[in-house]
C-alpha cells in the first residue's frame, strides 16, 4: 500500500478543516519539563509549600503568591508590585499561569528558565529583600519541617536543603499552573458552540489585523522555541504616537538593560494573552488600566492601525475566550517553629 505524501496530506488537510481554524492551536494539558528537574508529587509539595511561605522574605511579609496570586490571576492586578518595606519597583507582575510555556522568563527575558527566575525576586532588595540565598537555606533549616519535606522531594541526595533544590521545587510548582480547555481551545479542537458570533468575530479580527504576528503558538506568546531561546519583539514598533506620550511606553528601556545593546532597547519578550481579561493593568508599567484601551493602543503602537469600536469590542470578547480552566489551588500548611520564631527582621 502507499503512504500518502506530505502534499496530499496537505491538501485532504485543507480540505476538511475550516480555514479559520487552520490557524490555531489548543494549550497542551503539559508544559515542557527539563530533564534535570522531572516532577514528582513531593517535589510539587515542597515548591508549593515554598511559594506561599512570607519568611522567605526579609521582614516575613512577602511570598512568591503575594504578587503572583494563584488564587486569581497569578499576578497582583497592580500598576506595579509591593515588595517589603512596601517598595515598588518599575514594573508590572506577569501572571505566574502558563508562565512554563515560555522560553524565558520575565518582562525583559533575562531568565532562560523557571528555576532562574524563581531565584530572583528572592533576594531582590526591592521585591523580597533577602540578602542572599545562603541567609535563605540558613532560615528553612532552622525551620524543622523543611527538612522533611526537602528529604522526600530529593531522596537520594547527601544534602538535599539547598538554594538549587528549593527553586527546583518552586518551579516544579509553577509547572502545574496551566490552565487548557478555555472556550477557544474547545472550539479549536471541534467544538463549534464554545464560542459566540462575536467571539469568532473577534477571533478573525485578531487574524486579518495582525495580532498573530507576535501573539501566536498555543500559548499566544510567540513561536515554540527551545527553553532558554527567548521570542523578543520592539514595543512601540510605531512611535511617537500620542499612546507613547500618554503611557509613558518608552521610558522603560526593556531588554537593553540586561544586554547594554542599543538593538534592544524597548525590546519585551511577547507575552501570552492567556487570561488576559484576568490580568490588567496592562503593559510592563501597568499604566493602560482597561482590555479596550490596550487593545487600542497595540493595534495603533504596534501594526499602525486604528480601530472602531466594534472591531475593539469583538477583540475583547475573543480574548475573554482564552480565560482557561483554573486547577484547584489549596493554601499549604506551614512548617511551624514551635515556640519561637525564624522571623527577625533583616535590617538593609
Amino acid at each position: 500500500m502507499q503512504l500518502a505524501t506530505p502534499l496530499l496530506i496537505t491538501g485532504l488537510l485543507s480540505i476538511f478543516t475550516p480555514p479559520l481554524l487552520a490557524q490555531w492551536e489548543a494549550l497542551p494539558d503539559t508544559p515542557p519539563i527539563p530533564k534535570d528537574n522531572p516532577q514528582t508529587a513531593a517535589k510539587i509539595e515542597l515548591g508549593k509549600t515554598l511559594y506561599f511561605d512570607p519568611r522567605l522574605s526579609s521582614n516575613g511579609v512577602v511570598s512568591c503568591n503575594s504578587c503572583h496570586n494563584v488564587m486569581a490571576g497569578g499576578d497582583d492586578n497592580r500598576p506595579n508590585s509591593i515588595g517589603v518595606a512596601d517598595q515598588r519597583g518599575g514594573r508590572g507582575a506577569p501572571s505566574v499561569w502558563n508562565a512554563a510555556h515560555l522560553s524565558v522568563q520575565f518582562w525583559d527575558g533575562r531568565a532562560p528558565t523557571l528555576e532562574e527566575q524563581a531565584k530572583g525576586p528572592v533576594t531582590n532588595p526591592i521585591e523580597m529583600g533577602m540578602p542572599d540565598w545562603d541567609a535563605v537555606i540558613k532560615m528553612l533549616a532552622n525551620i524543622p519541617g523543611y527538612a522533611d519535606l526537602f528529604k522526600a522531594a530529593f531522596e537520594g541526595d547527601k544534602n538535599p536543603m539547598t538554594a538549587d533544590n528549593a527553586v527546583k521545587a518552586i518551579a516544579a510548582y509553577e509547572r502545574t499552573l496551566v490552565t487548557p480547555n478555555s472556550p477557544y481551545d474547545r472550539y479549536v479542537k471541534g467544538d463549534k458552540k464554545a464560542l459566540n458570533k462575536q467571539q469568532i468575530k473577534g477571533m478573525e479580527t485578531f487574524l486579518e489585523i495582525g495580532c498573530t504576528s507576535c501573539h501566536s503558538g498555543p500559548n499566544f506568546s510567540g513561536p515554540k522555541l527551545e527553553m532558554g531561546t527567548g521570542f523578543f519583539m520592539k514595543f512601540p514598533t510605531y512611535p511617537k504616537t500620542d499612546y507613547e506620550t500618554q503611557y509613558q511606553l518608552t521610558a522603560d528601556p526593556g531588554r537593553f538593560e540586561v544586554t547594554k545593546k542599543e538593538a534592544d532597547k524597548n525590546m519585551w519578550r511577547v507575552p501570552t494573552l492567556r487570561n488576559v481579561a484576568l490580568t490588567a493593568p496592562y503593559f510592563h508599567n501597568g499604566l493602560v488600566s482597561t482590555l479596550d484601551e490596550a487593545v487600542r493602543v497595540m493595534a495603533k503602537t504596534q501594526l499602525d492601525k486604528d480601530l472602531k469600536d466594534e472591531q475593539v469590542a469583538d477583540i475583547v470578547a475573543f480574548l475573554n475566550a482564552l480565560t482557561g480552566e483554573f486547577p484547584e489551588q489549596t493554601m499549604p500548611r506551614l512548617p511551624s517553629t514551635p515556640g519561637t520564631t525564624v522571623i527577625n527582621e533583616i535590617k538593609k
